[in-house]
C-alpha cells in the first residue's frame, strides 16, 4: 500500500510505530483497518533495521475497542472467514521477528484487549481500562482471545473476564500479569520509548529465536483459532449473535434468550 486512511506508521529512533487512527469510533477496527494493518506489520516485520514495532490507537480515550460493530449486524463485509482477517493479525504479531509493544491508553476493549494481550510486552497508560465484550453483543474470540489469555492472567481470571464482561483498571490489570508496566499517562510516551530503546540494543537474531521459541510452547492456539473462526462465522448469521449487535447500536440491553 503506498497510503493508509486508517492508520498512520512511522518509525522513530529503528521502532515502527502503528497507529490505528480512528478515534471517532475509539479506533474499532473495520476490514480495511485490519488490511493496513496487516500492510504495515509485514512492511516492519521484513526490514531488518526496525529492531521494535509499537502498536498503539490514536487519542487518550482508546487504544482499540475491537470490531466496529455498525458492520456486524449484516457481516462486516471484508474477506476471510467472518468478513475482517483479525486472525490474520493476531498470527502475523506473533510472526514478525520483532517484539511488537502495546502501547495503551484509554480502553482496550473486546478485540483490542486481544490485540494488547497478544503483543509480546504491553506498557499502559494509568488510565488505561481493559476487558472483554463479546458475549453482551453477540461475538466472542475463540482462539488467541480466549485460550491464550489463559496462559497469560490464568483460567480462573480469563473466564471471569470472558462470562462477566467486566472493566480492570491499569493497576488490576498489571496484577493479573495482562501488562508489563503502568504509568502516568504524560509519561507513557517516555516509558515506550525507553523500552524501545533497550531492544534496539539487543541482538535481534537472538530476540528472534527467543519470540519463535516462546510462540511455539502456544502454536497449537492457531489451530484451535481457526476451527473456532468457521463456528463464529456461522455463529454470526443466528438471530441471537445480530441481537448483540443490535442492541449495542441501540445503547440498550440485549435480549438473547426467547
Amino acid at each position: 500500500m503506498t497510503a493508509y486512511q486508517d492508520i498512520i506508521r512511522e518509525t522513530v529512533d529503528g521502532a515502527a510505530y502503528i497507529t490505528i487512527n480512528r478515534p471517532q469510533v475509539m479506533n474499532a477496527f473495520r476490514p480495511q483497518t485490519v488490511e493496513e494493518l496487516l500492510d504495515a506489520f509485514a512492511s516492519a516485520g521484513a526490514d531488518p533495521a526496525i529492531g521494535a514495532i509499537v502498536l498503539s490507537g490514536t487519542g487518550d480515550r482508546a487504544f482499540c475497542t475491537g470490531g466496529d460493530q455498525s458492520g456486524h449486524g449484516d457481516g462486516y463485509g471484508g474477506r476471510g472467514v467472518i468478513g475482517v482477517p483479525i486472525d490474520e493479525l493476531q498470527s502475523l504479531i506473533r510472526d514478525v521477528p520483532q517484539p511488537v509493544i502495546a502501547k495503551v491508553r484509554g480502553y482496550a476493549i473486546g478485540g483490542g484487549n486481544v490485540l494488547a494481550t497478544i503483543c509480546d510486552l504491553t506498557i499502559a497508560s494509568e488510565n488505561a481500562v481493559f476487558g472483554q465484550v463479546g458475549p453482551k453483543v453477540g461475538s466472542v474470540d475463540p482462539g488467541f482471545g480466549t485460550a491464550y489469555l489463559a496462559r497469560v492472567v490464568g483460567e480462573k481470571k480469563a473466564r471471569e473476564m470472558w462470562y462477566l464482561c467486566r472493566r480492570y483498571t491499569a493497576r488490576e490489570a498489571l496484577a493479573m500479569g495482562l501488562v508489563n508496566c503502568v504509568v502516568a499517562d504524560e509519561q507513557l510516551d517516555a516509558e515506550v520509548a525507553r523500552w524501545c530503546g533497550e531492544l534496539m540494543e539487543r541482538s535481534p537474531t537472538a530476540l528472534a529465536i527467543a519470540k519463535r521459541s516462546f510462540n511455539a510452547d502456544s502454536e497449537n492456539i492457531r489451530g484451535i483459532g481457526a476451527l473456532g473462526m468457521q463456528a463464529l462465522a456461522l455463529y454470526y448469521r443466528t438471530e441471537e449473535s445480530k441481537e448483540g449487535g443490535r442492541a449495542f447500536m441501540e445503547k440498550r440491553k440485549p435480549r438473547f434468550r426467547g
